[in-house]
């Protein structure tokens, strides 16, 4: 009997998950002027004119807001750099991320 190796044809794929997706997250407070929000949503999350003023009423009349959602080290730089343009003109604008369930 001759000594014949059979090899399995198919290779098995390595399995790549998704990564996890965070919440941008818009905390409204009462100091903060409407028109400097809307201004940061548009220029942070490319949001239109419309669009950012929606997200802003959300967040004043609900409390909060999610502003977009991204992978962890894109929503933790975008809510970073939003909140730090606020910071920089003396507001208390504040921009949270957290785990998309």
């Amino acid at each position: 009997m001759p000594d014949t190796v059979i090899k399995p044809s198919a290779k098995a794929k390595p399995r790549v998950e998704r990564p996890k997706l965070y919440k941008v997250v818009l905390v409204n407070d009462d100091f903060t002027p409407r028109e400097f929000v809307v201004r940061v949503l548009k220029a942070e999350f490319r949001m239109s004119e419309d669009q950012a003023a929606k997200v802003m009423m959300t967040a004043h009349q609900r409390g909060v807001c999610v502003v977009a959602v991204f992978t962890r080290d894109v929503a933790e730089t975008k809510a970073t750099r939003a909140t730090d343009a606020g910071r920089a003109k003396g507001y208390p604008l504040l921009f949270t991320t957290e785990p998309e369930e």
